[in-house]
């Protein structure tokens, strides 16, 4: 990747927030500029019981091939930072980090705690440098699209913040589709409850990515499977009307969806050509993917993405699984021989792109790896990955008592699904395999 390339995509909005690991607790609370000389960043971090701020300025920017940020405030004696490009002929570069740092009241803090700190730079530096490589050629397989001005639902959950951030970072002009009361200058108010969105804030947009509903995490009494049925259907059905009704609508909308549209299925391998299943989650889905029509009929491209169980240590299944796994009660749920379609999650943003760009993407699309494992795999591999052991089975009955239907649905049913139109569109998956995805997100990556 040529040095420019790597250097703009720093520089780009998203950069800093694709370059965080799940396991590190930092939040963005401003910014003011880039990448700049006299920019400012400024997060909160949190690191066991300590919390803080932290402040940084960049300076001795060089365009195209350096720039340093230094901090001003925060948990370090001392920390500069130099990020260098460094040209390897003219469509390849090295990306050099090199940091300078000091800990807190000195002397015996740097000999005690010095190894140790080095340790943790390594690793954060090969999930930076990972994560960059990846995110870089991605935008790389779509270059020539032009930029794009995206609006995205759901932008602050789990799939929403990090797809926000990768456009974002790749050049794209994203723009959040919100409720409440904190509105950022760009967003887009909207209230589904009430069929509130104004086609006016949709002008001039290429593209609708919608990934807002209530969660499905969590007991599902008769009042919350309401929600969650409501929340899918009107809020797809406002977006999708709203784009009908507009004399120049956005050229495509895409929609999540998910696998269990499928229902419980053995081990038959589906794909987007397989039938719907039964059950709450295939009559959600159904619904869901239904009510995009009014956009469809109007001319616009709809993708319904249907995403397996999305891997990420900051929320999600994989989330809620760790502390029992890392303490070693882990294992498989009712014997372990349900199948269970993943994807990582940086997968899942490729795809996402792919879709908004690639015109032989349309109807229901799996979003899931081509390599699914059982519920036995799944807790032998992580278990692996933690070196702890996984072998305390979950049994069915336990599952049923504690979580009722939505552990039904979530721990005991099997659906082994292909990504077939995603493999026929020449998609390429960054993490086919389930413990290189797990090592990745984890920070366990060797070498």
């Amino acid at each position: 990747m040529p040095a420019a390339d790597v250097y703009a995509w720093h520089a780009g909005r998203g950069a800093f927030e694709r370059l965080v690991p799940p396991w590190q607790h930092l939040t963005m609370i401003e910014r003011r500029g880039g990448i700049e000389d006299g920019a400012v960043l400024v997060f909160e971090y949190r690191s066991g019981p300590l919390r803080g701020r932290w402040v940084a300025v960049h300076q001795d920017n060089a365009a195209g091939k350096q720039f340093v940020d230094r901090q001003v405030h925060g948990p370090f004696a001392y920390w500069q930072h130099t990020h260098s490009f460094i040209p390897q002929g003219a469509e390849a570069s090295i990306l050099e980090d090199h940091v300078e740092f000091g800990l807190p009241f000195g002397g015996l803090a740097d000999v005690l705690g010095g190894v140790s700190s080095r340790r943790a730079l390594e690793r954060l530096f090969r999930f930076r440098h990972r994560r960059t490589r990846t995110d870089l050629l991605r935008h790389a397989d779509v270059k020539k699209t032009r930029r794009l001005k995206v609006a995205v639902t759901g932008a602050t959950g789990l799939v929403g913040r990090d797809l926000c951030a990768f456009l974002a970072a790749g050049g794209h002009e994203v723009r959040r589709v919100v409720r409440g009361a904190r509105i950022d200058e760009g967003d887009i108010v909207w209230d589904p409850a009430l069929g509130r969105l104004a086609a006016a804030s949709l002008e001039g947009l290429d593209a609708v990515v919608h990934l807002a509903g209530e969660t499905t995490a969590g007991r599902w009494t008769a009042a919350r499977k309401q929600r969650i049925m409501a929340s899918r259907r009107e809020g797809t059905r406002l977006l999708a009307e709203t784009m009908a009704a507009m004399k120049r609508p956005p050229k495509v909308l895409v929609s999540a969806s998910a696998i269990g549209f499928y229902g419980d299925r053995g081990g038959v391998t589906l794909t987007e050509e397989s039938e719907p299943g039964s059950g709450f989650l295939a009559e959600v889905t159904r619904e869901w993917e239904a009510a995009l029509e009014p956009a469809r009929a109007a001319g616009v491209r709809v993708v319904s993405l249907r995403f397996g169980v999305v891997l990420s240590a900051r929320g999600g299944a994989l989330a809620r699984m760790l502390p029992a796994y890392r303490a070693g009660v882990g294992g498989p749920v009712a014997g372990g021989d349900q199948w269970m379609s993943w994807v990582a999650l940086d997968d899942l943003l490729g795809a996402a792109l792919a879709a908004l760009t690639d015109k032989r993407l349309e109807g229901p699309v799996n979003v899931v790896s081509p390599e699914p494992v059982t519920n036995r795999e799944f807790a032998h591999t992580l278990g692996r990955v933690l070196r702890r052991p996984a072998k305390m089975p979950l049994p069915e009955t336990a599952v049923q008592q504690v979580f009722g239907e939505m552990g039904e649905s979530f721990l005991l049913h099997s659906q082994r699904v292909r990504p077939e139109k995603l493999e026929g569109a020449g998609f390429r998956f960054d993490y086919p395999f389930l413990e290189e995805a797990l090592r990745f997100e984890l920070g366990k990556t060797r070498g």
